[in-house]
């Protein structure tokens, strides 16, 4: 029966009182963002003359942001503990219209720094006074070249609304319009297939199960390809637009510029997984094997090449897990978790009305806090060193920046939170006697692979051809898009596996293909982890240093240049080699494990 929150332990319940102690400050911080936005609008038109405008209005700016910061932050998480509450929500939509009116106070800021001269820029950037923010303003100014004039940028934010019509067609067709067929589950009863069950269904130890559920999914979305083509085209006509009329060399150009990565990295990437193949066709090979199977289906992928084996792990139990597993990045890392773990940085468990899922969040002037639905298992425990990671990585950018730079990018984000992934499952297979156990966590780390490195550098590739085919005066068609998409699969999964009629139409139920690029870095960033993950473990202590130092730089540097200071070079193609090493070692390992196995049997 689920708790009210009411029944849960306070030592289990995250103490929010750091960021407001009491509901009246969190009003006080509203009246203060009103005034400042009445301040910020005394320098409209005033940007350019002078160092202090620059400096006061800079400054004025981020204060207004991360005052609202918290402001949302507070509402939302208040809001996250009971989703039904009215009161939060009022806070919540308070907030959102306090980030409108400011967005609009503060839109001039921009246009009147673009509009000056280069000569005069520099000037003023090269002042001694604004030498905290001169990475922050030499960013925004790295977009000079690719704005327009005031009339045009008119034009172009007059149409943002128009410009997501192709994900709101993909989302209303794919969420809200389609149904799919009724399936008999493992138990006999009839069950709607849904987007939120068909993993588990996939997941499914019955191969009857995972077979209709697959077929059933597949057929439907098949029924319905010409449409899902036509936004998908849709989308990609858009970001070729975008691009074109801001004057980027491709739209992967223009989705990279953001966090100045260059198009290296996004290529290496490919280049780089696509040299290791090979591996992942053993990996297919040795699912086959391992499953006893005369031959390998796509529906075959998702299920455990080893029978579940019950783990009930308590999360007193999982607070020390995780910190066994995170020994080896030192004892200054540890007492940062050991805080997050004792202070009530965390929301454990389950109750009534409270959000489902995980995630760490917080604000610069805040714990970095974690939100769990704690129930006692192995994937829960992952969750926790997953998400301890960010907060753990938030917690050192923010005591180590200043708050221009506290926070940090989507494509460093990942890298944190599975480092401390990798380094348990790494623990737990290295500290298991068991042979099931360790076959268990093996597959558990295999799966990451084929899911964050392969399976996500594929989807990466797709959306690389279809752009490249737009772009070059070519047409998008439910026809070309399943040729090249199956074509990918074999080419990621190799010969031996059947590809199933359907999974030609995959390319249709992806969301993240309307996400401009965004896939590509659940790659590099599992590769980044694994790659520092293994230098640590190994005991080296510089690259452990470079790794914390990593952690407590924000968004002081650009992503790549972060990563290179700790050793890391993302525009080579190194880190996704070494990671992919790995993987070669772990299907070896698992490989030889069945190996003696049916020794014994013979």
């Amino acid at each position: 029966m689920i708790k009210e929150r009411e029944e849960i332990a306070e030592i289990y319940k995250w103490n929010l009182e750091k960021l407001y102690s009491d509901e009246d400050k969190w009003i006080s911080d509203t009246e203060y963002v009103d005034k400042l936005i009445e301040e910020v609008e005394t320098y409209r038109g005033k940007v350019g003359k002078s160092v202090e405008n620059l400096l006061g209005v800079v400054e004025a700016e981020l204060e207004i942001n991360r005052k609202l910061e918290n402001i949302y932050t507070y509402s939302k998480m208040k809001l996250d503990e009971n989703t039904s509450s009215d009161r939060y929500q009022g806070m919540v939509d308070r907030g959102q219209v306090l980030s409108v009116k400011a967005s609009e106070a503060c839109s001039y800021i921009v246009p009147e720094l673009m509009a000056l001269e280069e000569e005069k820029l520099e000037e003023l950037i090269g002042d001694k006074k604004l030498e905290q923010y001169r990475h922050y303003l030499r960013d925004i100014l790295r977009g000079k070249s690719h704005t327009l004039s005031e009339a045009e940028e008119m034009i172009l934010a007059s149409v943002g609304e128009i410009s997501g019509s192709s994900y709101q067609l993909y989302s209303m067709m794919n969420d809200a319009d389609l149904r799919f067929p009724e399936i008999e589950d493992e138990n006999g009863n009839m069950v709607e297939i849904t987007h939120g069950n068909y993993i588990p269904f996939m997941e499914s130890g019955d191969r009857r199960v995972r077979k209709d559920a697959f077929q059933s999914l597949y057929k439907t979305y098949s029924g319905f390809k010409n449409t899902f083509a036509t936004s998908l085209g849709s989308e990609v006509k858009k970001n070729r637009f975008y691009s074109k009329t801001r004057k980027y060399g491709s739209s992967l150009e223009h989705a990279l510029h953001g966090d100045n990565i260059p198009v290296a990295v996004y290529e290496n990437l490919i280049e780089a997984v696509e040299k290791n193949v090979d591996k992942m066709h053993s990996y297919i090979s040795l699912r086959k094997k391992a499953m006893k199977l005369d031959e390998i289906h796509m529906y075959d992928l998702y299920t455990p090449m080893v029978k579940d084996i019950e783990m009930k792990i308590e999360y007193e139990e999982a607070k020390r897990m995780v910190l066994e597993g995170l020994e080896a990045l030192g004892e200054e890392y540890l007492e940062v978790v050991k805080e997050g773990l004792d202070s009530r940085w965390i929301d454990v468990y389950e109750s009534r009305g409270k959000r489902s899922g995980a995630y760490s969040w917080g604000t610069y002037d805040s714990e970095p806090y974690i939100l769990l639905n704690y129930h006692d298992t192995l994937d829960n425990v992952f969750t926790l060193a997953h998400e301890m990671g960010h907060s753990v990585h938030s917690y050192y950018s923010r005591e180590n920046q200043p708050y221009v730079y506290g926070g940090y990018s989507i494509f460093l984000a990942e890298i944190a939170s599975t480092v401390n992934e990798v380094l348990l499952i790494n623990h737990l297979i290295a500290n298991t006697e068991n042979r099931e156990k360790k076959k268990y966590f093996l597959n558990h780390y295999l799966e990451q692979f084929r899911g964050t490195v392969y399976r996500q550098t594929m989807f990466a590739e797709f959306e690389k051809i279809i752009h490249e085919r737009v772009e070059a005066g070519g047409a998008l068609t439910a026809e070309s898009l399943s040729a090249i998409y199956s074509g990918l699969n074999r080419k990621y999964y190799g010969e031996e596996i059947v590809l199933d009629p359907g999974i030609e139409v995959e390319w249709a139920r992806i969301p993240h293909f309307y996400y401009n690029f965004y896939v590509y870095q659940y790659a590099t960033g599992f590769s980044a982890a694994v790659y520092f993950a293994e230098r640590i473990i190994s005991g080296d202590v510089e690259a452990r240093d470079l790794y914390i130092e990593f952690l407590k730089s924000g968004s002081s540097d650009y992503p790549t240049e972060i990563l290179r200071k700790a050793g890391l070079d993302m525009t080579s193609s190194e880190p996704i080699e070494k990671a992919l090493e790995k993987f070669g070692e772990l299907v070896a390992e698992y490989e030889a494990l069945i190996d003696v196995e049916e020794e014994k049997e013979a």
